[in-house]
């Protein structure tokens, strides 16, 4: 590997500077993107094209300069490898035609194999044939709880407020179903690994919904199990708001722990100062003039001295995003050494 900084740094290792990717950087700030996205009748089939998924994998690679390329596809992948599949609607967001809404519902489901998902593993063998080892690849899935919400939802929501109900209305039934899910996702990111994959991310973006004694009984456990049982590379957990549970990850098997903006690394790394800590500048810095932007990234910097890094952006790139302004956050942290 040309470039190996995120998987020194994920197994926290000294690195002369921190190595840098952004979450949702595959994706939509990208003019590149856009008009292949606008070739093609919608997101899945872009999805589910391995040639064209590597060729938007590669993209902030050579146009933004990132440490490390994310392989290309959804976190919902998963509930439609179990049996239950997942629309794309433009300008709205992901819908499922069907929920679970019964305990015979998640009786229906599969345990996904993996093998359903052949094209994400032949997207990462493509994205590794054209980066000829220039930067790692790195994998991900959706935390089980995070896919819980979806199945049980059938639509984003700020509340998540039909699955929360599950957690109290049917516990049984609802430690069925994220058994179901953890275990399709372990086999999924297994075949991640072999494929190619350097290391992998593990999104639990709907954690900030719950309390802490409910994320202590439906998430940790199912989170922890991911981690144990898809070892073989560094791996990095992503729960947003879960600032009750901040110990809880910090003490997990992960690898690394990314942070959103919110959380301050100081705080955090009084829990453990031999975790590699991931994040986590605010996306909406990037809206503002080109000396803030580098300001705020030099000052993010600062605030992880002391330990292990990987720059990244607190959350996802938000889609009106000036790309330039993501190049420059990227080589301002390019330019800086530890």
């Amino acid at each position: 590997m040309d470039n190996d900084l995120i998987i020194c740094a994920a197994r926290g290792e000294k690195t002369e500077r921190s190595p840098v990717w952004v979450m949702r950087q595959a994706g939509r700030i990208l003019p590149e993107y856009r008009a292949i996205r606008s070739s093609i009748s919608g997101f899945k089939e872009l999805v589910e094209t391995p040639d064209l998924a590597a060729e938007v994998t590669v993209q902030p690679v050579d146009i933004l300069g990132t440490d490390s390329a994310i392989i290309f596809s959804d976190i919902l992948v998963i509930p439609e490898a179990m049996g239950l599949p997942y629309e794309m609607k433009e300008g709205i967001g992901p819908r499922f035609p069907e929920v679970v809404q019964s305990d015979s519902d998640i009786d229906r489901l599969n345990v996904a194999e993996g093998g359903e998902l052949k094209y994400v593993y032949d997207a990462i063998a493509e994205t590794k044939r054209r980066l000829a080892g220039r930067v790692p690849v790195i994998g991900f899935a959706g935390a089980p709880f995070t896919i819980f919400c979806y199945m049980i939802e059938g639509k984003g929501s700020k509340t998540f407020s039909e699955a929360r109900k599950w957690l109290h209305s049917n516990p049984i039934g609802s430690h069925k179903l994220l058994e179901k899910i953890t275990q399709s996702t372990i086999n999924y990111l297994k075949l991640q690994v072999e494929a190619g994959v350097s290391l992998y991310q593990v999104f639990d973006s709907w954690a900030g919904v719950l309390s802490k004694p409910l994320y202590e009984e439906f998430c940790m456990p199912y989170l922890n199990r991911i981690s144990e049982e898809v070892n073989s590379v560094p791996n990095i957990v992503f729960a947003k708001g879960a600032h009750f549970s901040t110990q809880d990850l910090m003490e997990s098997s992960y690898n690394a722990v990314g942070l959103d903006w919110t959380m301050n690394p100081v705080e955090v790394r009084k829990f453990s100062n031999t975790k590699t800590l991931q994040g986590n500048l605010d996306p909406t810095v990037l809206y503002g003039d080109d000396a803030l932007v580098v300001q705020k990234t030099k000052e993010m910097l600062t605030s992880f001295k002391g330990g292990a890094h990987i720059a990244n952006l607190g959350h996802g790139v938000y889609p009106d995003t000036d790309w330039k302004k993501v190049k420059l956050f990227i080589d301002t942290i390019k330019s800086s050494q530890n």
